[in-house]
């Protein structure tokens, strides 16, 4: 290198990691005004400088307790509050690993997510979750003799150091500290921790276990970097955009957009409790220019009442991705002001991929499948994405009918799944499996057909049953549809079945549903069986269809 007159060295080189956004945002253009960081109810508000010495002295005080190294992993268990937002840095700073856990996980599920997480010392417990913390301890001391790790305890009064938990009335272990105490005691001139290699992890985020048991997913400090950056122009953020935290920040480090956020100096709004009156009100108030998360939101605000849905000063864009409610609602949100937005995307990409538009005057049922009407969206910097045979791993003709499975690969990929060996599966061929089914159009878009577990095949063609569930949507009386393939063991074949759950008044035999499909489906695509009840979700509102689907085998569904 050195005979070509390179020389590689820390003035043109560093490792990527987000955590430097933090630094620049605080003693740059950002640092000098009174520009707000974090915003979280009436009375915290933080700039983002002192936001930066929360975080140095919240590492700090991590780093006197022992917590130093890349394999020591900090586990969270709360809300979208302010110190959630700080512990994405600050346990990267101290050069620990940060793992946010779903709060929306029974105690069970947490328990088992816990002693994947063996290396952890130290849980953050917002008091909301004390007790279903509590609870988890307790069973894994009956599995482990290992003792559990010791708590922090966060609270809401930001305002007031030191907190002493004990004036909750809590049955708090002896050894509990205060989250407003850790940060409190810790030293401001802490030396933040640099990776040497960019490729260390920085987080792992657990899938929502649609289709069996969480995985824990490993993300680098090169990939968040990247990812956040590519965030920028993904969901068009503006310079000093204002985000209401509507995305849970255990959801792929709330799709990277807490280290986004930091690299523009936006502001964060917080939110501990989604509600439509919330929504509004943080928009009027705070002047909130991007929300996103999963599609219920739509249906929260579509639903709000007169008194909660105020006029918007602005259009306000909203991003979601998952299952998409029926036409009605996204039309709704769009005329009250929302700029609707459509991802795709999964956990091990660190959240969406694609981005693009909802148009109420174009889109219909089935186009609400498609990503990248003229081509792929230049939005995907980070990923290279495309649709492949499974087997021969050669891209499908732009045809519109060859269906291939979706694969990504990129600079943000995850690192692999923690402590298992399905990563290797996972990435064999030098593509990431999505496990989902699509067909590429002419012109180069991408339509969603269905996961590949979940495309059932009647009389040997291909059925999707996302186009089935978004035609049963369209009914008026149905509020919910899941549709799985089912067995028939005298016509040795699979036929569509549709489960169905009903909205509060309404009533609809199962000849009337099969006859509402026949209409605008093809004969093979038309439910032969339809069942009411229902249907078993995750905690992030997807529907678990292996569960149906054991449910029919067993015959134990209850009409």
């Amino acid at each position: 290198m050195k005979e070509l007159g390179i020389v590689p060295c820390s003035a043109n080189y560093e490792a990527l990691t987000p955590i430097t956004f933090l630094k620049h945002a605080a003693t740059t253009v950002y640092g000098d005004n009174n520009k707000a960081s974090i915003v979280y109810g009436d009375h915290v508000r933080f700039s983002w400088k002192q936001t930066y010495q929360r975080c140095l002295n919240l590492a700090s005080s991590l780093n006197n307790l022992g917590i130093s190294h890349p394999h020591h992993i900090v586990v969270a268990l709360a809300p979208n509050v302010p110190a959630l937002y700080e512990l994405h840095f600050g346990v990267a700073m101290a050069g620990a690993v940060l793992s946010a856990l779903n709060t929306k996980l029974d105690v069970t599920a947490l328990a088992q997510i816990l002693e994947q997480l063996e290396t952890c010392k130290i849980i953050f417990v917002d008091y909301q979750f004390l007790d279903s913390a509590l609870q988890v301890f307790e069973i894994i001391s009956h599995r482990k003799c290992k003792p559990p790790p010791f708590i922090v305890l966060i609270s809401d009064d930001y305002d007031q150091i030191p907190y002493s938990p004990v004036k909750n009335n809590m049955s708090i272990p002896p050894n509990t500290l205060s989250y407003n105490d850790l940060v409190a005691k810790g030293h401001v001139d802490f030396e933040t921790f640099r990776p040497i290699n960019e490729c260390n992890p920085i987080s792992v985020s657990y899938t929502s276990g649609s289709t069996g048991t969480p995985k824990g997913v490993v993300y680098s400090h090169r990939g968040a970097y990247l990812n956040s950056i590519a965030a920028i122009s993904r969901f068009d953020l503006k310079p000093s955009p204002v985000l209401l935290w509507t995305v849970d920040m255990f959801r792929c480090n709330g799709w990277c957009l807490a280290w986004a956020m930091c690299a523009l100096g936006g502001t964060n709004v917080c939110l501990r409790n989604v509600s439509a009156k919330g929504i509004f009100d943080a928009i009027q108030f705070h002047r909130v220019t991007h929300l996103c998360g999963a599609p219920t939101l739509l249906g929260i605000i579509a639903n709000s009442s007169p008194n909660d849905c105020k006029p918007l000063p602005f259009r306000v864009k909203f991003i979601v991705a998952g299952v998409l409610p029926p036409v009605q609602i996204l039309n709704k949100v769009a005329e009250l002001g929302f700029d609707v937005n459509i991802g795709y995307g999964m956990t091990e990409a660190m959240g969406p991929v694609i981005v693009r538009p909802w148009k109420p005057d174009l889109d219909n049922e089935n186009t609400k499948l498609d990503y990248g009407e003229e081509g792929l969206p230049s939005f995907m910097m980070e990923v290279e994405v495309d649709v492949k045979d499974p087997e021969t791993m050669k891209s499908t003709p732009c045809d519109g009918k060859t269906i291939g499975e979706i694969m990504f690969r990129g600079n943000t990929l995850m690192l692999g799944y923690l402590n298992s060996q399905e990563t290797e599966e996972a990435f064999k061929g030098g593509w990431y499996k999505t496990g989902d089914l699509a067909i590429r159009q002419e012109n180069g878009s991408i339509t969603l057909k269905d996961r590949a577990k979940d495309m059932i095949y009647s009389e040997g063609e291909a059925v999707s049953s996302l186009e089935v569930e978004a035609v049963l949507l369209s009914n008026p009386k149905v509020l919910e549809a899941a549709v799985v393939g089912r067995y028939d063991e005298c016509l040795l074949d699979s036929s569509p079945c549709a489960v169905v759950k009903l909205k509060d008044g309404c009533s609809a035999t199962v000849e009337e549903i099969i006859k509402f499909c026949e209409g605008k489906l093809a004969t093979k695509m038309v439910p032969k069986s339809v069942l009411f009840g229902d249907l078993p979700l995750n905690s992030t509102g997807k529907v678990q269809k292996f569960l149906i689907r054991e449910k029919i085998k067993s015959n134990g569904w209850v009409k």
